[in-house]
Parts: C-alpha cells; structure tokens; sequence
C-alpha cells in the first residue's frame, strides 16, 4: 500500500511533469525550428481540419489510448481512464502556452537562438516525460504507447521505445503532405527528437530525481 506521503509527493511531482512538458512543447512549437514528432503531427492535422491545437491534440490522445488497449492484449480499466485523464489537460496547456508565447514572436530570433530555444524544448520534454512516467500514477497515451513498446516488447530500450512509438505520426505527416502539399512544424528539433527523445529519457531517468523508479507488470 503507497504510503499517503508518498502519493503527495509524487503527485506534486506529477503536477510539475505535465506542466514542464506542455511548456516545453510550446517553446518547441513557437520556435518553428521542428515539434516534437506527437506535436508536430498534430499541428499538421490541426491545419488540415482548421482545428485548434488543443482539441485536436486530445482527440488524437483518445485514439492513441484505444490503441493502446490493444497492445496490452487486455482492457485496462486503470491505464484507459489514466490516459484520457492525463490528456485532457495536457493537450489545452500546449495550446495555452503557444498562445502565451506568441506575443515573443520566437520564430523571429537568430536561427541559433530558436534552435537553441528547441532544444531546451525537447530537454524539458524529455525531462518531464521521464518523471512522470516514473511517478507510476497516470500518463500521455502517446506516452504510454512508447513506454508498452519500451517494456514488453523492446527490453527496456527507451531509445527503440520511442523510435518505433513514433511510426504512426510520421505516417500521418506524410498523408497531411501529399493532401496539402506543405508540411508544418517540421524541422531539425523534429529528427532530433525522433532519434534522441528516447535517449534524453533514459538518461533522465537515472539523474533527474532518481528517488523515482519504473513500476511495470506487463
């Protein structure tokens, strides 16, 4: 039984990973220097379907999470609920925080400062995903999709984990492609998080509060 300390503390952890995160996003975002692959894919259907960010996100995350339910091979009562109750909010911060920072026009800085911007993005990303995956109490679907693949499938690989995790946005952009004829929030913060993301994670995982550990049963 999780001792009542305990839970508030990794709840308070949880709080500050979600936040971190969708800031993170945001900055990745506003900088145009390329999104995060989850988020970039998402602005590209945003645009397609004349949607906002942030709903277009959520539905994205309630898809994801069916999915989800399918890898596991059984229906997961406590990971389907975890998963839209982590999406709902998550996707309006992205939303909220690019419209915070817009007025900062980031995508009007020097190339190095908005790669630069980018990468603390996906850092921060990264960092969050890595601590509230670890707070082992409910997390991004998208998230949960990579974190499946990383332990029942891949051998705790975080790196694989989330490369293969990301097969199902590319393939999304490449369609919003051939349908538009353009491609939006792509760029060289997008193939550094696709080849590095899972990296930073692992990494994190081991010097960012390492008090926190993985909890899985698959």
């Amino acid at each position: 039984m999780v001792k009542q300390g305990n839970f508030k503390k990794r709840l308070g952890y949880l709080t500050f990973a979600i936040v971190l995160d969708a800031f993170a996003n945001s900055l990745m975002i506003n900088s145009n220097m390329g999104s995060a692959v989850w988020t970039a894919s998402a602005v590209n259907i945003s645009h397609l379907l004349h949607s906002t960010y942030g709903t277009t996100l959520f539905v994205y995350a309630v898809i994801v999470t069916v999915v989800n339910q399918f890898l596991l091979g059984k229906f997961d009562g406590h990971i389907f609920l975890s998963n839209l109750l982590f999406s709902l909010p998550f996707s309006y911060l992205v939303g909220f925080f690019s419209m915070i920072l817009d007025p900062f026009q980031l995508n009007a800085l020097p190339i190095v400062l908005r790669l630069s911007v980018d990468v603390l993005g996906l850092i921060g990303v990264s960092v969050g995903t890595s601590i509230y995956q670890r707070c082992n109490l409910i997390q991004h679907p998208n998230d949960e999709l990579a974190y499946l693949l990383r332990f029942k499938y891949l051998h705790g690989s975080a790196g694989w984990g989330q490369l293969f995790s990301y097969t199902p946005p590319v393939i999304i952009m490449i369609i919003c492609y051939f349908i538009t004829g353009h491609i939006l929030s792509v760029g060289i913060g997008t193939v550094l998080a696709m080849f590095f993301q899972g990296i930073v994670i692992g990494y994190s995982d081991k010097i960012v509060l390492p008090s926190l550990k993985h909890h899985y049963s698959f």
